[in-house]
């Protein structure tokens, strides 16, 4: 309940009275107090009355709001003696006569004890702080304007963070929202500027402002420059902590979980990184930043997307209302030197007894399905034993977010579109799938079968396809099998189960399992061979498979890889034909 006088320097005083706990001043329409000179920002303050005191809050305004002349850094109690300068004009606060009034309320309280009054509210002013400044330009700027059900659903995370880290990222979010000002006051025509020159001037207006807090005694003395300057110039216009964990090549995947709470996974094993976002809005701008250059877009109506970066990671994205603790990124990291074959035998994911099978699979033209759980190398097998293909061959690939990286000249990448605003223009992997039929393909390889379009591809196997490849999310080779099933069904056609099983047996000739252990190791667990049908039941063969023995001291997998014995039909095929083959690789050392 307030009772504000307010006067404006050389003009006239007036009190107004607002019978509620919380009063808005700024130059825009919706204020609470409307002050519509040029030097009070839109949303540059605001008071809430809790327990009977009055708290002033600077909401990030561009010229700061004074307290007896002295500029506040954060949360303030006033009493009524105060004068509080916004711009031109100078309020003062006081309850209304008929407003409980706390007795703690004139007793002096400095802006210390005004942090600690307003701990509940802080939270919420944090999330908020979208609303307070002028439009950023394009190249520094988070997303547009954030709706109400997206910033509620980010309020509710307020886990503890270091407070170190919580301190530096405040730091962080006060220079990048100075530098937003600070560029947005020269009128920059940033889509003019080339990324080289946009950098070079954001970085000098970084140190300007860095600078200026130096001097004003604003700089925490244990703050590195250099990695502050580094901070925030990634998260600016780039992809900010994210930029550091791309560039190292022991990660291969980045897991943002929310603003405070970024998990990397290095050498196989997940740990909780020290870097965090000064904030969610921050990253949303580095999703913005993902997506814009490849067409897609990510927003409250369409709060999920796939994307990819230009290095070939792949990413998912997801924001609120659908990621409750706020925007929630993952990305799975390609090398920049696409590994080889002799690289999954030294990491012991396969012997070279395998590697030599799977070479001689994909020249004979056996159609290839890898199976395996999340996270567990299919993609990286599938680009593998890809680059086994001839030279002279002509291959197409379909992927959701393209990844591949073939060797081959003679290749073209086909990628999924998601729909337009108007949810329309959508392009799926099933139309692409059949589309490419029409191209004279040598091999398709369709990055992962998830639906109807398995189907296409089993067609496309059965009627002169040969030696094409893909991927699914199964644990077993059997359950590789009524996972292909159930995604036939999935395409509409009202098949009869046996007829399935039979395209399936006919289509497929070699199943890739792959399993990643608890300990990070990748491996193929089996290659196993679909030798035909048994009645209604597809019957499969391994020919090579892992045997596990338990776990070493230090908690690693320990196991040997086993030939089974068995000589897949086509090497008696390839025998006859008096072509080469090494028969030796099926029998046990």
């Amino acid at each position: 309940m307030f009772l504000i006088t307010l006067a404006e320097k050389g003009g006239g005083t007036e009190q107004r009275e607002y019978p509620k706990n919380e009063v808005t001043i700024g130059r825009l329409a919706g204020n609470d107090i409307v002050l519509g000179k040029g030097n009070v920002s839109k949303y540059h303050s605001r008071i809430v009355e809790k327990d009977g005191r009055f708290i002033i809050v600077d909401m990030k305004s561009t010229n700061g709001t004074f307290v007896n002349g002295k500029k506040i850094a954060g949360p303030m109690v006033l009493k009524p003696t105060d004068q509080v300068s916004i711009g031109d004009y100078i309020l003062n606060v006081e309850a209304l006569e008929d407003a409980p009034q706390d007795a703690h309320a004139d007793e002096g309280y400095d802006e210390e004890q005004g942090e600690e009054a307003y701990e509940e509210e802080e939270a919420y002013e944090e999330e908020e702080a979208y609303e307070e400044e002028e439009p950023a330009p394009a190249a520094v700027a988070a997303p547009s304007r954030m709706p109400a059900s997206m910033a509620a659903a980010m309020a509710k995370n307020k886990k503890k963070v270091d407070p170190k880290l919580e301190r530096y990222s405040r730091l962080q979010k006060e220079i990048h929202d100075r530098l937003i000002e600070y560029l947005d006051l020269r009128r920059m025509d940033m889509d003019r500027l080339g990324d080289e020159e946009l950098w070079r001037r954001t970085e000098k207006a970084i140190r300007d402002i860095i600078d200026q807090m130096e001097a004003d005694g604003e700089l925490p003395t244990d703050v590195d420059r250099e990695e502050l300057l580094t901070d925030v110039i990634n998260e600016a216009l780039g992809l900010g902590p994210l930029e550091a964990f791309l560039a190292s090549e022991e990660i291969s995947e980045i897991m943002v979980n929310h603003a405070n709470q970024i998990y990397i996974e290095r050498k196989g094993k997940l740990t909780l990184s020290e870097k965090i976002f000064s904030s969610n809005q921050a990253v949303l701008g580095v999703i913005e930043r993902i997506v814009a250059p490849i067409g897609r877009r990510i927003d409250e109506s369409s709060p999920l997307v796939d994307a990819r970066l230009k290095d070939g990671s792949r990413v998912n994205a997801i924001i609120p209302p659908l990621a409750l603790k706020g925007p929630c990124i993952t990305i799975r990291k390609f090398k920049k030197d696409a590994l080889k074959i002799q690289d999954l035998i030294k990491y012991k994911t396969l012997t070279a007894q395998m590697a030599e099978f799977l070479e001689m699979c994909v020249t004979a033209r056996r159609n290839i399905v890898i199976s395996g759980g999340t996270g567990s190398g299919k993609t990286t097998t599938l680009n593998i034993i890809s680059s086994f293909i001839p030279e002279g061959e002509r291959i197409i690939t379909v992927e959701d977010a393209a990844e591949l990286q073939l060797p081959q000249d003679h290749w073209v990448q086909l990628e999924s579109r998601p729909p337009n605003l108007e949810g329309k223009g959508a392009i799926t992997i099933r139309e692409l799938v059949k589309n490419c039929l029409r191209m004279r393909p040598d091999r398709i390889v369709v990055g992962e079968c998830r639906s109807g379009e398995t189907l296409d591809m089993l067609q496309a196997m059965n009627t002169g396809h040969d030696g094409s490849l893909t991927t699914l999310h199964a644990n077993t080779p059997r359950d590789a099998i009524a996972r292909l099933e159930t995604m036939v069904l999935m395409s509409g056609m009202e098949l009869p189960v046996k007829a399935i099983r039979e395209q399936i047996a006919s289509a497929v000739h070699l199943i890739v399992q792959q399993t990643r252990f608890s300990d990070g190791t990748r491996k193929i667990c089996y290659i196993t061979e679909v030798s035909g049908m048994e009645v209604d039941i597809v019957t499969l063969q391994d020919i090579f498979y892992y045997k596990q023995d338990g776990f070493t001291e230090d908690h690693k997998v320990r196991g040997r890889y086993v030939a089974s014995g068995f000589v897949p039909k086509f090497y008696d095929e390839l025998q006859r034909k008096g072509l080469p083959v090494n028969m030796s690789i099926f029998r046990e050392d």
